[in-house]
């Protein structure tokens, strides 16, 4: 038995019909393309919230990045133990069967699971309870102490730092892969580190090096 209709669906379902008669119609050509197989050359990591879909960010046609979202967009470290690796799976079909050629790590403003992250407020709940995002964002735990020992658990600055924290330990827990470790080596493959901030919608750029984060030219 199919759910009842209610007013959300209703509402993808006039997205959908706009989607046909402006996206799909005017890209058949496209779309013929995509139905023999796709050759995105980036693959972007984000968060799954809501407001920061990477396809808008970067404004791009169907086809043209491939995209892993989570909470915080994390990337777990590399790990062959029981259990079901969901990004871990992304990021082998990414590296080593479609040969993206960057993988872009976009963390974001105001990013709920970050702040949880800080705050450890689901800390000890049970699963389904908060525990899953718990466990989750126990990917932050050591990242989380030079943050608030700077910063403390409060704040729009503790806030952004462990925001930018999170990029950086994703791009740490990438390089642990050893897919991507051989192709960052031979340089036919490149990681950068992003974060998008809502509130004026800018786009910023990690420079590895310093470990900062500057406006994208």
């Amino acid at each position: 038995m199919s759910a009842p209709s209610s007013p959300v669906l209703d509402h993808l379902i006039d997205g959908y019909r706009r989607f046909r008669e402006n996206r799909w119609y005017p890209q058949r050509e496209r779309w013929a393309e995509l139905r023999e197989g796709q050759s995105p050359q980036v693959m972007v990591i984000a968060c799954s919230d809501s407001r920061v879909d990477p396809a808008q960010v970067f404004d791009v046609d169907p086809g043209e990045i491939f995209v892993i979202r989570n909470v915080a967009a994390m990337v777990p470290p590399f790990e062959t133990t029981p259990g079901h690796h969901g990004v871990s799976a992304a990021l082998e079909f990414a590296v080593q069967v479609l040969r993206v050629k960057e993988i872009v790590v976009m963390g974001h403003g105001m990013c709920g699971g970050c702040k949880a992250a800080l705050t450890q407020e689901m800390h000890g709940c049970e699963p389904g309870k908060g525990g899953f995002v718990a466990d989750w964002i126990g990917l932050l735990d050591e990242a989380r102490e030079p943050v608030v020992a700077q910063y403390g658990t409060e704040g729009s600055d503790a806030e952004r730092a462990m925001e930018h924290a999170g990029v950086k330990v994703s791009l740490q827990n990438l390089r642990t892969f050893p897919c991507v470790q051989a192709k960052e080596a031979r340089g036919t493959l490149v990681l950068r580190g992003a974060f998008f901030a809502i509130a004026d919608g800018v786009l910023h750029l990690l420079d590895e090096e310093s470990g900062t984060f500057a406006p994208a030219a």
